[in-house]
């Protein structure tokens, strides 16, 4: 298949794009390469996938990976709708995998004016060029932050998610909203995968794993927010992206057929672990105790997230099988590596 995947300089877009490229698919990767964190690491992940700094930072310039011979990556914003639109058709995409956004919760108090370009703007172009280029089927992310101050545990997709404690999370949610008016009056596939706490090998720096491992690593206290009293669907990157390949390979014409063109599914480990025991395995794997500083909630946060992936399961085969101990070690090692330390 021809597949799009936006946000391919991302974490879950290298990782995604990888795979589908050793499983013989045809990948044309879009990022627009913001400095939201260091951009060295978004090259970096580019690099990995075949495609060197000097073509890549160029924007619109389509990139012929020099290892993959069935990937091209080119530097575009979302919301620049004509370049959208052209990219849409000429290439004639079968699937649109959506992993572009402006990320974090906590960023989103302070800039909501990039959530409303990239999440909003950016996806609303995307929709438009999915119904007027035939495209089959649209996966895109949404996240476990729809449920904001939902307190029923394990997280179900049979929730109301009204409530919303952030301007990231309402995004997400719009996100869903406006897939189900474009499956009902276009009908094409959308699923919206709600993603929970995705960590490992290639993770942003302003997340949880790297945070606190930058903190041992220099002997600088890491914040622990709620007092340590926090629990987190912990979700190895590895099995994410197994589950979403499988989305994008599956067949949506029964789909059709059932009425069920739209569908939203939590994608996580189906299991909540401590905080604490999370940042014990980092302690472990880097060999050093961390100092903490305990501190109260953040706004916009919640105490306790846990995804009932029963669906995916049932649906797709999804098997998320990646224990923390294990996901932490294999983060941990790739830590040592991109960062030279012995």
């Amino acid at each position: 298949m021809k597949i799009l995947v936006t946000g391919a300089a991302g974490f879950i877009g290298f990782h995604l794009s990888t795979l589908l490229l050793s499983r013989g698919h045809q990948v044309v990767g879009i990022d627009n390469i913001n400095d939201y964190y260091d951009v060295n690491l978004k090259y970096a992940r580019l690099k990995e996938l075949g495609v060197d700094k000097a073509s890549a930072s160029q924007f619109q310039k389509e990139v012929r990976s020099e290892t993959h011979p069935e990937f091209k990556f080119s530097r575009i914003n979302l919301e620049d709708r004509e370049v959208i639109n052209n990219l849409f058709e000429t290439e004639k995409f079968e699937v649109v995998c959506n992993l572009a956004a402006q990320a974090g919760v906590r960023y989103s108090i302070e800039n909501p004016h990039a959530y409303v370009d990239s999440n909003i703007v950016g996806y609303v172009n995307l929709l438009e060029a999915c119904r007027n280029t035939g495209v089959k089927h649209l996966v895109y992310a949404s996240s476990s932050s729809v449920y904001g101050l939902n307190s029923k545990i394990p997280f179900s997709t049979n929730d109301t998610v009204d409530t919303p404690i952030s301007l990231y999370a309402a995004s997400k949610k719009s996100n869903e909203l406006m897939a189900h008016t474009y499956s009902h009056l276009f009908g094409f596939a959308t699923t919206g995968l709600r993603f929970f706490t995705v960590y490992g090998p290639w993770g942003r720096p302003d997340m949880a794993a790297y945070l606190f491992a930058e903190g041992i690593r220099y002997d600088k206290p890491i914040k622990v927010f709620n007092h340590g009293k926090m629990e987190r669907d912990f979700t190895y990157v590895g099995d994410i992206v197994q589950g979403v390949m499988r989305i994008i390979e599956g067949e949506v014409t029964t789909r059709k057929e059932k009425g069920e063109l739209y569908k939203v599914y939590n994608i996580g480990n189906n299991n909540s672990v401590k905080l604490m025991d999370y940042i014990a395995n980092i302690e472990k794997n880097l060999g050093k105790k961390a100092e903490k500083i305990m501190m109260d909630m953040q706004p916009g946060d919640v105490a306790k997230t846990w995804a009932d992936v029963s669906e995916l399961i049932k649906d797709y085969n999804y098997s998320p099988n990646t224990s923390v101990e294990e996901g932490v070690k294999k983060f941990i090692d790739w830590y040592k590596i991109y960062n030279n330390i012995n």
